[in-house]
Parts: structure tokens; sequence; C-alpha cells
């Protein structure tokens, strides 16, 4: 079976700065103004045009290799990518489909499943959202108490997820349920695929401290999804959700908001007039090398998983570098434009507009969100520094 859109040339043929020319005059001619440099996650209503524009020139998925449909782009040119999308203001897909459940079923996914679920994300007739967090088990997934059980040909669901980004602009959603209530807690659960229209589902919007309401919490009411929407073994879900959030970390590792930031940081600077004050110009270099260093880190193991090889349980630092660097930019935002720091919205700034609290706003779930900064390091200390336990 072919999927997506055949390439126009190996991408990786070219040099660097040749694939990067190419990719910035497509940002820059064809992303609409209005559109660029969001304060916040876009619905499908506001970007779907550009995302079906990228899906038609085989641009949608630039990390899936091209027999898969993908872009087939190296690691290095894959930051390219990501890196000119930042440069543009471009907002940011709702990509599950891409980051996570494309790659999840290329490795474990049967065939059919690959036929029935991959071409509809390429051309982005469906989207999709995540179904781990729930209430009192947010972090430690293992504690989700969503059950599922396998009648007949189908597995009826009953349950509720939270914090789930987008699901009300989504057609899809994967699930993890627990299939075995007497297992111990990782050994029980399994791994779902479920439209979003089934019957029995039902999609409460929640607002943020920003005011925004992309986030929503989602209830199944004997909710029946097909049995060969399973992915995985049964009661293998442990393993498919933690080689997804392998995934998942180096999306929320990558440069790209840390490097939005100090575009923000950069901003305020010069509407504050502090262009040249050398205590300023200290901090904005600090932070401009730690965004460097977390490129070198993210090439390493996007790499890795261009190569289709599993990521360790180091990659986790890659989502603390990112997100705690972040945190750090936004609060010098603040501090750089002074009394104007504690203003919603758009700002008048030294002649200049600017929108103080939008990196603050994006930065301060970063770190709790895909698995806190806390889980992030116990996991590092306990599978990589093997160190004991209290």
């Amino acid at each position: 079976m072919t999927f997506g859109v055949a390439q126009e040339q190996n991408w990786n043929a070219l040099s660097d700065e040749a694939f990067r020319l190419v990719v910035r005059a497509e940002f820059e001619t064809h992303y609409p103004t209005d559109l660029r440099f969001p304060p916040r996650r876009l619905f499908w209503r506001e970007n779907g045009d550009w995302f079906r524009r990228m899906a038609a020139k085989g641009w949608i998925a630039p990390n899936w290799p091209t027999e898969f449909g993908g872009m087939g782009l190296s690691a290095s040119k894959l930051l390219i990518f990501h890196e000119e999308q930042e440069r543009g203001g471009i907002a940011r897909f709702q990509d599950h489909g891409i980051v996570m459940i494309g790659p999840l079923l290329m490795r474990y996914g049967t065939d059919e499943q690959r036929r029935h679920f991959l071409p509809p994300i390429l051309s982005c007739e469906h989207r999709w959202c995540q179904g781990y967090s729930e209430p009192n088990a947010g972090s430690d997934l293992a504690g989700l108490r969503t059950r599922a059980v396998r009648t007949g040909d189908d597995f009826v669901i009953n349950g509720q997820k939270i914090w789930t980004t987008l699901a009300m602009d989504s057609t899809h959603i994967f699930v993890l349920a627990r299939t075995d209530p007497d297992a111990k807690k990782q050994q029980g659960i399994s791994f779902l695929l479920v439209p979003l229209d089934t019957p029995g589902i039902t999609v409460r919007p929640i607002r943020d401290i920003a005011g925004h309401d992309e986030l929503a919490e989602v209830f199944f009411d004997n909710v029946r999804t097909p049995a060969a929407n399973l992915v995985g073994p049964l009661h293998g879900g442990w393993t498919i959700a933690k080689s997804l959030l392998g995934f998942e970390r180096i999306m929320l590792g990558s440069p790209k908001m840390p490097e939005y930031g100090l575009q923000l940081l950069v901003g305020a600077a010069q509407a504050a007039d502090l262009g040249n004050d050398p205590v300023f110009l200290d901090k904005l270099a600090g932070l401009q090398l730690d965004v460097a260093h977390l490129g070198d880190v993210y090439r390493h193991f996007a790499a890795i998983a261009a190569r289709g090889e599993p990521l360790g349980p180091d990659v986790s630092l890659l989502k603390i570098h990112a997100t705690e660097t972040f945190q750090r930019i936004a609060d010098l935002i603040i501090e750089t434009v002074g009394p104007l720091g504690g203003h919603a919205g758009v700002v008048a700034a030294g002649g200049a507009e600017i929108n103080v609290l939008a990196a603050y706003y994006k930065a301060r779930p970063a770190t709790i969100y895909g698995g806190s900064s806390e889980i992030q390091r116990n996991i590092i200390a306990k599978d990589v520094l093997n160190l004991p336990g209290r």
C-alpha cells in the first residue's frame, strides 16, 4: 500500500543550508500572516486550511519514513524544519497522530491497523488526542482507574480522562485502560484506539489560567471499541505507553518553545531599552547557551528515533531541560518589562506591542504535563543513575 504523497526529492541529499532555504521560502510565502505567533493552541477551524495544504504537499509528517508517507528527514533536517516553523511563528499542529500514534503503529501495530489509521492521519482526516491522565492519576499513570472489559468482538470502556488537549477538536483518542484489575498496577493495562464519535463519550472543555479552553475532560460511559483497535498484546499497554512517552518527550523537549521565548525576550528588552544593559545581556547570554545546548541534546535523541531505535529512560532529561529553560525565559520576560509584567494580553511598551504573559502562560504547565519534572528526575535517578530508593 502507498502511504501519503510522494516526496518531490530526497531532502536529505540537500545540504542543511539549502534545505533550510527551501523550508523558509515555503513558510514565508504561504503561511497566513494573521496566524503567526499565536498566544494559544489554535483550533482546527483556524489553522486547518494550512495543514491540509501541508498534507497535500507531503510535508505533514516530517518525522515519518518516506515508505509510510513522511518526509523521511534526518535528525539535523528535522531540527531545521522545526526551527523554521518557530522562526515563522507557525502554530503547532494537532500533532498527536503525527508525533505519537503514527510512529507507535509503525513499531507495534498490525498491518491492518497501519492500513486503516495511517493514511487518514496523513490527510488530516483523523486528528488524535491523548487519553492518559485521570483525576488522581496524572503523572502516576499506573494508578489509572478507567476500565475496559472484553465483550465479544469489542472492548467496553468506562471511566474518565482529564487535561486532554483539544479533545473537542479531535476525531480519535488513544486510551490507556485497565483490563486486568487483579494484576499489578503496570501489568493490567491495555492500549486502545477509539473514535470520538462513538456513543457514550462526552467531552467537556476546561478553561485554563489564561482563559483559553484548549483542554478538556473526556468521559466514557459503556463505550464500545472494536477489539481490533487493541495495539500490542492484551494487558501489554504499559510497554506501549512507555514507548509513546519517549516520542512525546522528544516533542516536549524540542528547542521550539524556548526559542520562541527567546524571541519574546529580545522584543521585551528592546521595548524596555535594555539592549545594552550588561546585567540583562549576561542573563540573556546564559539562556541562549542553554537553548543551544538543548538543541545539541535534541539532535542526539531525534537521531535515535529517526533510526527506529527505542528511546532509553535518559530521554527524560530532554523534557526537564526544555521546560525548565522555557520557564526561566518566561520569568525574565516579566522581570524585563517591570510593572507591565502583570498585564494580560497585548500591552504597549516602548513604542512596541508585546504579549508579556504569553510565554508565562505556556511555560507554567510545561513542567507538569507529559510527566512532571519530579517524575522525570525519578526516572533518571532510578533507571539511568541506578540510585537506591528510599
